[in-house]
């Protein structure tokens, strides 16, 4: 029988696009089945005070997640850990490695933040465009955390959302639209969703056609590191060039 890989999902609470959209992802890989757990802390606002709150409750996510025996934990929130400075994305993940070390388990653990860092480092992108749902200071906070990973940022949006249930709607044309006002000119990729909540998947193929270049988002990133780190091809179709080839 093909494998059951069990996902645990650390989720801010008024998130409701990425157990959504990671598990259609997943849906399509042809040699693997996957079972989704959420865990969920709560925020509203996408604002500094509220992403540290909600950071506060990672830990007892964590625990909730150990009690059901996940094969890989992904924390899918990526401003959350972007906004608290440069390297977040390990620290914290190393520091969910040791808490679920102590209870007898190791999972792979990942993060949005350091998906996305990988997927472009998988993609050979060193100069990019972005496309953000956040308050003009976080996006700019998002930027800072990229560019300290070695990337260039050439261009980028911010749709100065910051109500996260209103991120989980914002339109495809109008992500679209801020993409088309981005300055590409020797860009090698587009994030055309820096966040997890904002919807990507049926905007990935249609703005690789019209810009011509690689495009990934927080969703595709996180499938695409999930699948590395399960030691399964990193093929699905239709989700962009990131994970055509399972690099």
């Amino acid at each position: 029988m093909t494998p059951l890989h069990r996902i645990g999902l650390v989720v801010p609470s008024s998130n409701v696009t990425v157990e959504t959209e990671v598990p259609a992802l997943l849906a399509r890989h042809a040699g693997a089945r996957f079972s989704f757990h959420s865990s969920r802390m709560r925020m509203h606002t996408v604002s500094p005070e509220e992403l540290r709150a909600m950071n506060d409750q990672r830990g007892r996510c964590v625990d909730e997640l150990a009690d059901a025996g996940v094969d890989a934990l992904l924390y899918a929130c990526l401003v959350a850990l972007m906004a608290q400075g440069p390297g977040e994305h390990r620290r914290a993940e190393e520091a969910v490695t040791a808490q679920l070390a102590a209870a007898g388990q190791a999972p792979a653990v990942l993060s949005s933040a350091g998906a996305l860092v990988s997927g472009l480092h998988a993609l050979g992108a060193r100069r990019i465009g972005l496309v953000t749902p956040y308050l003009l200071p976080l996006a700019k906070q998002v930027v800072e955390y990229l560019e300290s990973e070695g990337f260039t940022v050439r261009s980028f949006a911010a749709l100065e959302v910051g109500d996260n249930a209103e991120v989980g709607c914002i339109p495809g044309d109008r992500v679209l639209d801020a993409a088309r006002g981005l300055d590409l000119v020797g860009a090698d990729a587009l994030v055309i969703s820096a966040c997890v909540q904002m919807p990507s998947l049926d905007l990935v193929a249609p703005a690789e056609a019209e810009f011509g270049l690689p495009v990934l988002s927080a969703a595709t990133a996180g499938a695409h590191a999930l699948l590395r780190a399960l030691e399964l091809p990193a093929v699905l179709p239709g989700a962009g060039a990131l994970l055509a080839a399972g690099g």
